[in-house]
């Protein structure tokens, strides 16, 4: 699954996601007794299934009235006891189940008999018993009847709807499972490591089609008016895989080279945009089966556009599905970034395929086995299948993205116990995602890319259709590790000296589990402080975390996979650093030494002493002699530095000043998502003066780009999306020559009632400059409505939301949230866009806080919409009356939100923003009044 963070980058800070995780471990097989609903005992405590009944095989047939807007349902699953018990336990959430029974043998001797039901809804679980207890080892079939109504939220069996062209509202339902909702469509053993095969058959009127996981088989007439389709049985699976679509979409088809084929489904009137999508599709699974070497195991693999959609996609074996957004690709509107984030998005569902579907984690503490392998073969398969994409521009400011919420103290490790649905969806968090891609890299870039590459498809083809811990992984990385090898990749599988100019480098054999443990089962992340010394380097680790002085040291400590670049050497050289500290002696003394050289290691580093000067001094005269990687990653760590005290705020705003000669997209960025916030923090104060000076320092140390770029489409991807958060940023922060050529464009556009061409890449500008008058704002919102190209509405989206105007930004919230006009999928991005907004954050504050319980009843507690919601709303507060405030509110909701990850987040966040304004702001102020400037 593709959580959505920041829809729009510029001016935003990471968004911090997920929650406090209690650890409830469940491995005995409790009779302690619990009161059902009904009164009567219920027969098992435990939040967590007992092990002892494993489904075998579903049955399931499915009717959806989308009329009525209720479906009805049998679900016949095939059942072996591996102990004696006369009570089967299985989830059901929402759910009426009108009969249940139990059948045994087959043919003439099948005998049947009824099951009591009883319920357990804090635990979303039924118990089934039968009159006398099961016989080990015998095959029994449970039939359960039952009903429900199609969700009003974004999970389980729910109700989607949209708009024809002609104006007609049309109804459709679709499945989102991932990760505890299947049993909200059909009574199930709902974790993961069930693993069962599913004939599913679905009732539909004649003029909607069905589809779901497996090619249609067959289609019954079962009634006038009423067609049954059945479905081919599936692979062997888990639960939350499942998936199935009533609707009256349209497809596009074409096959693999190995004869697999790939549809897309959209809404009739948006199908001629699924042309890009399905062509992606088709190269990436191709490029997967190819590089795991195991072939896609289904006939078919279909991607369908889903009009009301909370994430971004999601991987069902066979049926993958997606927000509009993240499939369908407007040749004349979609931007450059919605080309790259599409095939991104399809890469990482079609890599899901394998890591995810064939592979699965046995508990959702391991979520990251998929994700974060799902995030990291986006990279992987991209930049291969791709090129002109240049993935590896944005791929690795994810992992600064991650470190924002890694460095707090409210952070979990990688792998991290959960157990009820709060905290397994609040797992769908950067730390899963991000991090578990950026520690992937580094341990690819450490090995080699060919033994990488060995070690996962031996993992995926040993443990094909089984269910994973973390540590089945290292120990197949480790097994493609002959014992006395003295070959083998860069410091891998090696004994003895290695060859290296460094002469310290020694290597003793690598222990793949013991070195990744200190990087999944540990939270945070290591700074190592360099300290040159003649040709001797000292270097420290540390675990690196904001807070108060009183924050305890951990003592946790990684091998960390250092590499490093000097002024004599451009080729990268390694060291493994175990301890707490070591030396390594270099071949001659340098001018000075750089390391995470391009960015591949997940940690910070501090060079002591006159190293930051000796590298900004490299950036000021030929910033070029590094990768642009390597200047991002120099920007990022300057400034992680100074939130710990460890270099002053004037050094990291000195460094920065060499962005003036920048024109790489990774520097440029990372420079804006230092220096955008520190605003962003002024804003909620009273400190128009400095604020404002800051702002103008921002604009005059990148106008010479600023001034270069053309009002066209023209360029690279990396280019074009430099073009366009540039030319946003200018206008946005009134730079004249921009505002007046945005108006000018605006006014032509609307003159020719919105249908003439704009390139995209300007676009946004253009109509953030536009909404900031009354017409301007209503005609956009007329636009929304009858445009049919996602990256259009976004970009009408967001220049609603920097209107200044708070009756306008007031009614914007009300209508996303209802629905009406702007699809409530949307808000969480609307209310973090107004909650960022100088004029419209109050009001967002007090929306979220009014409007929670309706909040978490829509995206569910735990989700990363909510805690999206939480950090866009608060986390660029800096007094203590905000503190206060947050705290206060969070603390009344109880178990309803005060316990979540994303709270402690963003208190920690407004702690530490109270602290760096302390100490920085007045330093800020005398810096922009220096003589600095004047170099500008």
């Amino acid at each position: 699954m593709i959580f959505l963070s920041s829809k729009w980058s510029l001016g935003t800070m990471s968004f911090l996601q997920s929650s406090l995780l209690i650890l409830l471990v469940v491995s005995t097989t409790s009779w302690c007794q619990t009161k059902a609903s009904d009164g009567t005992q219920f027969p098992w405590n435990n939040m967590r299934l007992p092990e002892h009944i494993i489904p075998v095989h579903y049955d399931l047939m499915i009717h959806a009235n989308l009329t009525t807007l209720t479906f009805k349902g049998t679900t016949a699953v095939d059942i072996i006891a591996s102990q004696a018990t006369d009570a089967i336990i299985l989830h059901s959430h929402h759910l009426q189940i009108s009969k249940a029974t139990l059948k045994k043998g087959a043919g003439e001797t099948q005998s049947e008999e009824p099951l009591r039901v009883l319920e357990h809804p804090s635990h979303e679980q039924i118990a089934l018993l039968a009159l006398k207890p099961l016989v080990v080892g015998l095959l029994y079939t449970v039939v359960i009847d039952y009903a429900g109504n199609l969700s009003e939220s974004f999970h389980g069996f729910y109700k989607s709807t949209y708009k024809t062209k002609e104006g007609e509202v049309r109804i459709l339902a679709s499945t989102q499972f991932e990760p505890t909702a299947a049993r909200m469509a059909f009574p199930c053993f709902d974790e993961p490591a069930f693993k069962a095969s599913f004939s599913i058959k679905i009732r539909r009127e004649p003029r909607h089609l069905a589809i779901s996981n497996m090619p249609l088989v067959k289609s019954v007439t079962v009634a006038e008016g009423l067609i049954e389709d059945h479905f081919d049985v599936t692979v062997k699976m888990s639960t939350y895989l499942v998936a199935f679509i009533v609707s009256d979409f349209k497809s596009i088809s074409k096959m693999t080279k190995s004869g697999v084929k790939v549809s897309v489904y959209a809404v009739p009137d948006k199908i001629n945009q699924a042309d890009y999508a399905l062509d992606a599709a088709v190269t990436l699974l191709e490029f997967y089966e190819d590089y795991f070497s195991i072939p896609y195991p289904l006939p078919k693999q279909d991607l369908a556009a889903i009009p009301d959609f909370q994430s971004g996609a999601m991987e069902n074996w066979g049926l993958t599905t997606y927000r509009e957004s993240s499939l369908l690709f407007d040749a004349e509107k979609s931007s450059a970034s919605s080309k790259l984030g599409i095939t991104m998005i399809v890469s990482h569902e079609l890599a899901h395929q394998w890591f995810g579907n064939l592979v699965t984690m046995e508990w959702w503490n391991d979520l990251w086995l998929n994700e974060g392998f799902a995030k990291f073969m986006e990279f992987v398969s991209v930049s291969v299948t791709h090129p002109e994409l240049k993935v590896e521009d944005i791929f690795l400011g994810k992992c600064f993205d991650a470190m924002e919420v890694d460095a707090l103290n409210s952070s979990h490790p990688v792998s991290t116990p959960v157990e009820n649905p709060a905290q397994i969806r609040e797992m769908f968090d950067e730390v899963s995602y991000e991090k578990g891609s950026c520690i992937l890299n580094m341990l690819r870039d450490y090995l080699g890319a060919d033994a990488f590459k060995s070690g996962i498809v031996h993992y995926l083809q040993k443990y094909s259709y089984k269910n994973t811990k973390n540590e089945d992984l290292w120990n197949s990385m480790a097994s493609i590790c002959p014992t006395d090898s003295t070959q083998g990749m860069e410091g891998f599988c090696s004994r003895g000296q290695h060859s290296s100019s460094s002469s310290h480098w020694k290597q003793e054999g690598l222990d793949v589990k013991a070195m990744m443990n200190t990087w999944t089962l540990q939270k945070g992340f290591p700074l190592i402080t360099i300290t040159v010394r003649g040709r001797n380097v000292h270097m420290k680790q540390e675990h690196y975390m904001k807070g108060s002085a009183g924050t305890p040291e951990t003592g946790y400590l990684w091998h960390v996979p250092l590499t490093f670049i000097t002024s004599k050497s451009d080729s990268a050289h390694r060291f493994l650093l175990k301890t707490k500290t070591d030396v390594l002696i270099l071949p001659e003394e340098v001018e000075w030494i750089k390391f995470n050289v391009g960015m591949n290691g997940y940690y910070i580093v501090h060079y002591e002493d006159d190293g930051w000067d000796s590298l900004t001094s490299l950036l000021k005269g030929t910033h070029t002699a590094i990768s642009s990687n390597d200047r991002a990653s120099l920007i990022n760590n300057a400034f992680q530095l100074v939130s710990i005290g460890k270099l002053p705020i004037e050094k990291a705003l000195n460094l920065t000043l060499y962005l003036k000669h920048e024109m790489e997209i990774m520097p440029v960025f990372q420079g804006l998502n230092e220096l955008i916030p520190m605003y962003k923090l002024m804003e909620k104060r009273d400190m128009n003066e400095v604020e404002t000076q800051f702002k103008a320092f921002l604009i005059r140390l990148l106008q010479g780009l600023i001034d270069t770029q053309t009002w066209t489409d023209e360029g690279s991807i990396s280019e074009r999306m430099l073009r366009a958060q540039l030319l946003l940023l200018a206008c946005v922060r009134k730079y004249q020559p921009c505002v007046q050529r945005a108006e000018r464009h605006f006014r032509e556009w609307k003159e020719a009632h919105g249908n003439l061409s704009l390139p995209s890449d300007v676009t946004m500008a253009v109509f953030a400059v536009g909404a900031q008058t009354p017409e301007g704002w209503d005609f956009l919102y007329n636009k929304y409505q009858s445009s049919l190209s996602s990256t259009e509405k976004n970009q009408i989206e967001f220049a609603l939301c920097v209107s200044q105007n708070k009756e306008k930004l007031q009614w914007l919230l009300d209508q996303s949230f209802k629905g009406e006009g702007i699809k409530t999928q949307e808000f969480p991005s609307i209310l973090t866009t107004v909650g960022r907004n100088p004029v419209g954050y109050p009001l967002a504050w007090q929306f979220l806080r009014e409007n929670w319980n309706k909040l978490i009843a829509k995206f569910g507690l735990g989700s990363s919409s909510i805690a999206h919601m939480v950090a866009g709303t608060t986390n660029q507060f800096s007094t203590r009356a905000r503190l206060e405030e947050v705290k206060g509110f969070f603390s009344s909701l109880k178990e309803n939100g005060s316990q979540l990850r994303c709270v402690q987040q963003t208190i920690e966040t407004i702690e530490e923003n109270i602290r760096w304004m302390d100490k920085n702001f007045d330093r800020i102020r005398v810096w922009l009044q220096n003589e600095h400037l004047e170099l500008l």
